[in-house]
């Protein structure tokens, strides 16, 4: 068959990376959207566009009889199913092959045989791949969860089989934490994946998360696409990728393509697809890596992939379901220069990367220059919205080198322009620019190792606050010019001042500059910087230049200065003439209330329970309610031991992000 339109039963970013490939090669495509998404970028770009129903995806995207439905309303011949949502639903594969519709993906058999983290497993072990020790039966109850965990010994990690996207994982490093995680971890699985069953495996320390992107045709020929290395997560989910692996040698790369290729072969396996592995990352052979699963789809991270082999994975599964032969063999997969991916998502670091809904109220990705790529598909106006995975774009950059994609990560971050709902910007560039991820030396555990306090913003260097005091003091000179202008002012129209007291940050922990901005000369603290850069009152970035380097810095106005972001921070600069500065010593600080005794709500969510009443006495660690947000449980805790005072709130009550739970006294 050739097929000449292609249905894109997904939404958001990947519905319009499919769309981009298929237009490219002259097919035509039809979008599926629900109400949330009646005015989405991917309903807009596809030729044709189908309403399937209302926000929740359970009632849309999820209902296979309406994408086939859409099929045969339009004609489309082909589904792409993206990632998520069907794609590795077995029975949707096999439904749209009864309808005689292509599915750009997998054969139903591999779908089934890798879905199953436990059938899986065993596959793998039958192909020759290295598995992690584990049980991979069924498993009766908590007590029989304990006895396997104390065989296996700690730690272990807890998984809902038909678990995927960081949910339904529980880590335990002891008997009391299989007991508490073992319940929590099948009602995820149920909630999310319709599946209780648990297994429970080893869990690797120092552990390092890569895999390796396999791609078959349907007459037998089936390549690795190199790897991936994937460690830097939180809770599970990926956030960076990057291609190549700072740690994987040539033999092991070879090793572990080998093995991948092998477990596809065995599963009669075509279309893209990615191998899972975890790697001891304390183990130099190279011989320590184990099979984690299959996932039988394209990945999130696929790019930094297409970035080094120069191939279009998108391209490569619908030529497959076209029934075409690769085009090329191992051999002339090669490996050119270095790709990074980071994930924006709407999610607010500063608060615990609570997720974050709304309005995009501002979105303006940075430019497209050379090794510079955004995947996105949302648009300014549009909405984050509760119903849907909170990734709002993914920034991939290209360079011959990994410090160098890596450096052009932290520029184009910075000319990220997002407001609305909260994001982690800030948090991705602050990685970018630690020297541990820098170094290569990363696990699994980096980011929770290395902010175990949560996020606060990264740390400025002198040399940066000096430039930020510079843009600050001129940002300020050109607030007072504008002033001067106004018409209708009484007496001379002063110039402004040349001379200002810049105070880098808040409180006592800011950090005073005098700054001195003259025609020819700008100097901070006595010393000359060479510095260039426009700005009118009203601008957003300033786009400067500090010694022939350029910074991209967001300006916003706040009381007596601004507040500027660059380099995975925020600071508050507060701007004054240098003959007004002493004065400020006099003026009254405003203290900030004090909410400790409160229990607020940290995300729009549902109370699932609440396990105090009035007049109860807590102690600190104490778990007080459970609220569910975007299918995740999470545990709210006492701040502090006393007594509970008042209840604001009810189990089944839908609560807005700083609603109040409870009073203590």
């Amino acid at each position: 068959m050739t097929i000449t339109k292609i249905l894109i039963a997904n939404r958001g970013e990947i519905a319009c990376r499919v769309i981009r490939t298929a237009r490219k090669m002259g097919i035509a495509t039809v979008a599926v959207y629900s109400d949330a998404d009646s005015r989405a970028p991917h309903v807009l770009m596809a030729d044709e566009a189908v309403h399937i129903g209302p926000s929740p995806a359970a009632q849309s995207y999820l209902i296979a009889e309406k994408i086939i439905q859409a099929c045969k309303d339009t004609g489309a011949d082909a589904v792409h199913p993206g990632y998520g949502f069907l794609s590795e639903r077995t029975s949707f594969a096999e439904a749209l092959k009864d309808a005689g519709i292509a599915f750009i993906g997998p054969p139903p058999g591999a779908i089934a045989a890798m879905g199953d983290k436990i059938e899986s497993k065993k596959l793998a072990l039958e192909a020759g791949v290295n598995v992690v020790p584990g049980f991979v039966g069924e498993i009766d109850d908590t007590d029989h969860a304990v006895r396997i965990a104390n065989d296996i010994g700690y730690p272990v990690m807890m998984k809902a089989s038909a678990g995927g996207g960081g949910k339904g994982m529980r880590l335990a490093y002891s008997e009391q934490d299989v007991r508490e995680g073992f319940e929590a971890t099948k009602r995820e699985g149920l909630a999310s994946f319709g599946d209780d069953r648990v297994f429970i495996e080893k869990f690797i320390e120092s552990p390092r998360h890569i895999e390796i992107q396999v791609l078959g045709d349907q007459h037998g020929n089936i390549v690795y696409l190199n790897e991936r290395e994937c460690s830097i997560q939180r809770r599970h989910q990926k956030v960076v990728e990057e291609a190549p692996s700072p740690f994987v040698t040539p033999k092991m790369r070879k090793a572990m393509g080998e093995q991948a290729v092998a477990l596809a072969r065995a599963v009669g396996y075509y279309s893209a697809g990615t191998v899972e592995l975890i790697v001891s990352g304390a183990d130099t052979t190279g011989e320590g890596f184990y099979f984690l699963e299959m996932n039988t789809r394209l990945q999130v991270e696929h790019p930094v992939t297409e970035q080094i082999t120069g191939l279009d994975l998108v391209e490569q599964m619908i030529r497959v379901a076209n029934g075409e032969k690769l085009a090329f063999t191992q051999d002339d997969v090669k490996i050119n220069g270095w790709s990074v991916e980071n994930r924006v998502y709407a999610e607010d670091p500063y608060r615990g990367f609570l997720p974050s809904t709304g309005r995009l109220v501002r979105y303006n990705p940075p430019e497209l220059v050379e090794g510079v790529r955004v995947d996105d598909g949302v648009t300014e106006g549009g909405e984050v919205s509760m119903f849907y995975d909170p990734m709002i774009a993914k920034l991939i950059t290209y360079a011959p080198t990994r410090l160098e994609a890596i450096d052009k990560q932290i520029e184009a971050l910075d000319g990220f322009e997002i407001e609305g709902p909260g994001h982690n910007i800030d948090f991705l560039s602050a990685i970018m620019q630690h020297e541990r991820f820098r170094s290569g030396n990363i696990t699994t555990g980096f980011i929770a190792e290395e902010y175990p306090d949560g996020f606060h913003g990264a740390p400025a260097s002198p040399k940066l606050l000096r430039k930020l005091a510079a843009i600050g003091a001129f940002a300020g000179m050109a607030q007072a010019d504008r002033a001067r202008r106004i018409d209708g002012q009484l007496g001379l129209k002063l110039r402004p001042p040349t001379g200002w007291q810049v105070k880098v940050g808040a409180g006592d922990s800011g950090v005073l500059h005098d700054v001195t901005i003259a025609l020819d000369e700008v100097t901070v603290d006595g010393e000359p910087l060479e510095m260039s850069l426009e700005y009118t009152p009203g601008d957003r970035i300033v786009e400067a230049e500090f010694d022939g380097e350029p910074l991209a810095v967001r300006i916003a106005p706040v009381r007596g200065g601004f507040k500027l972001t660059a380099h995975g921070a925020s600071h508050v600069v507060r701007v004054l003439p240098s003959h007004v500065a002493p004065l400020a010593q006099h003026m009254i600080e405003k203290i900030p209330p004090d909410l400790s005794r409160y229990l607020i709500c940290p995300m729009p969510g549902l109370l699932v329970s609440l396990n105090v009443a009035a007049g109860d006495k807590v102690e600190a660690g104490q778990p007080l309610a459970v609220i569910e947000a975007m299918k995740m449980e999470n545990i709210l805790r006492a701040q502090k031991s006393g007594t509970v005072k008042s209840l604001s709130a009810k189990a089944g009550d839908s609560l807005a992000v700083d609603a109040i739970i409870l009073e203590m006294e």
